[in-house]
């Protein structure tokens, strides 16, 4: 179900989302509990939720707007700011990171409504593309995959966007019933043993994965996780179209949830 983040105060964003946050908008987004960092501190972090906002634009459909993905943003860095404590040592910009995207993703989430049988048909490429991997220890190329569920490599990268939209399937969040992987990387925030040696592990099967990804698949994910170029900005570098950068980047993210969905299982 879509969430109400979208209903935020434009006394909180302001024009273009630069306004002052006002110490009762705050406030009414933070409950009772003691603010760690300084409303001043928030505005500085404002062009961070931008910057999100323009990363995970490509997953933008109506209704949704852009003033939607803003206002969630914006939220999660009010939240942020709620929860953050300096005792564990973590730097608030990395924590706000991921709170921020996290909250973005969800909204996105909210509203990605995909039909029963596009549903399907991602199952159906999701447990094809599995069953190939365990079998030849290799993932199948979007060819080979296109061609053993009778459709074309355009229908294929179609069913991964739309995989993409549904589950964001992809360093954001992962499997349809497992938390998102930003959520264990904000793990530094606790001291529970089992929560620390499972991120780690997660970590370590993510990085083998992105390792086993085409050459330009793999360029493409760094580029967008790590140094966060927009889809527009990687199709600039690679010369190539932006749709087509779309295209690799789902397939990327589709062949990363199948291996890391089957070290979960305990398959790897």
């Amino acid at each position: 179900m879509p969430t109400k983040t979208g209903k935020i105060s434009k006394e909180l964003l302001g024009k273009d989302g630069q306004n002052h946050l006002s110490s009762a908008a705050v406030r009414a987004y933070t409950g009772q509990k003691r603010q760690s960092v300084k409303d001043e501190q928030l505005i500085e972090f404002l062009p961070m939720v931008h910057r999100i906002v323009r990363q995970v634009v490509t997953y933008l459909k109506p209704p949704l707007s852009l003033e939607d993905l803003i206002s969630a943003g914006t939220v999660g860095l009010v939240k942020a700011a709620r929860d953050f404590d300096p005792s564990h040592q973590a730097e608030f910009k990395t924590y706000a990171y991921i709170r921020i995207k996290g909250a973005v993703l969800d909204e996105l989430r909210g509203w990605s409504f995909v039909p029963a049988n596009l549903n399907r048909q991602i199952r159906d490429a999701r447990q094809l593309s599995r069953k190939i991997t365990e079998q030849t220890g290799i993932a199948p190329t979007d060819a080979e995959l296109a061609e053993k569920l009778g459709i074309t490599v355009d229908k294929l990268y179609s069913t991964f966007e739309n995989a993409r939209a549904q589950h964001f399937v992809s360093l954001d969040g992962f499997g349809e019933n497992q938390p998102p992987l930003g959520n264990l990387l904000a793990a530094d925030h606790t001291t529970h043993p089992d929560e620390q040696v499972e991120r780690a592990e997660l970590i370590d099967k993510l990085a083998e994965a992105i390792q086993k990804l085409s050459g330009r698949q793999r360029q493409i994910v760094l580029l967008y996780y790590q140094q966060h170029l927009t889809m527009k900005e990687i199709a600039e570098v690679f010369e190539i179209t932006e749709s087509r950068v779309s295209q690799l980047h789902a397939s990327a993210l589709f062949n990363l949830s199948v291996k890391l969905e089957q070290w979960k299982d305990g398959k790897l």
